[in-house]
């Protein structure tokens, strides 16, 4: 038979789980000790965490904002927050293009209970939309630290969609790299296309990797950093309430 025309194989779970560990693996590379000495520096001046995904991406934002073993002062911004916080009818979340808007994050940041002493961790597979883009540029602009979590090789495949030409990464004080491979799956299919998604595995190490190191640094710095309990142990809510008081106004819960 001729090699060229042997049929594509079809995807293997373990084909998949051996080829995602070797870029797990990988991640100690990325920069997240310069990622926690950012975040901590915020936490250090009163500041919060904003965490902003859309999409799948958004998976990474609630692993970062109110989450058990977490940080607490930490918010998770949403494109839905036009909507339930701001002046956006509710029609606004069906349109297919929202996350490609640069308008949207004006919206998004004007609804948002942010200060100055805060840092953003913007999250994006492609890091080319027109919504994280123009968030970026007004995170840095307004003079906030900016944390991305991205896909080098997919963004350097791809033409940004924000009118200035730039994308996430062009504009982040660190960047940490996902290594998803350009359209993020991993596995080949015989009929086109691919499986086996990487961004939402990696990004969510890193990210954890992330408060990881900030928390050690605080425990080394003989702090007591502000962790959650876990809603479902003993006394886990009146922890988390008696901390997250201490940030009164600033944190959303619940949307």
């Amino acid at each position: 038979m001729n090699p060229a025309s042997s049929p594509q194989p079809s995807p293997s779970p373990d084909d998949y789980f051996a080829q995602l560990k070797v870029l797990i693996d990988r991640l100690p590379e990325q920069p997240v000790r310069q990622a926690a000495t950012l975040v901590g520096r915020a936490l250090d001046r009163g500041g919060v965490i904003q965490a902003f995904g859309s999409g799948h991406s958004e998976a990474i934002a609630m692993e970062i904002a109110g989450r058990a073993g977490g940080l607490v002062p930490t918010n998770r911004l949403a494109l839905r927050d036009i909507h339930l916080y701001g002046k956006a009818a509710r029609t606004e979340l069906d349109r297919y293009d929202l996350e490609r808007d640069p308008a949207v994050a004006h919206q998004i940041l004007a609804a948002a209970p942010i200060d100055p002493a805060d840092l953003f961790v913007v999250i994006s597979n492609s890091g080319v939309n027109g919504v994280v883009v123009e968030l970026a540029t007004q995170v840095k602009e307004r003079g906030h630290d900016l944390i991305a979590i991205t896909s080098l090789q997919h963004a350097g495949a791809s033409v940004s969609r924000h009118p200035s030409g730039l994308k996430l990464c062009d504009l982040a004080d660190v960047v940490l790299d996902n290594l998803a491979p350009y359209g993020d799956a991993l596995l080949p299919l015989p009929g086109g296309g691919a499986t086996g998604a990487v961004s939402t595995v990696t990004s969510a190490l890193l990210a954890q990797l992330v408060v990881t190191q900030v928390i050690s640094d605080q425990v080394d710095a003989g702090q007591v950093p502000p962790i959650y309990l876990s809603a479902n142990v003993p006394e886990g809510d009146e922890h988390n309430l008696r901390l997250e008081a201490r940030y009164a106004g600033r944190l959303r819960r619940g949307a």
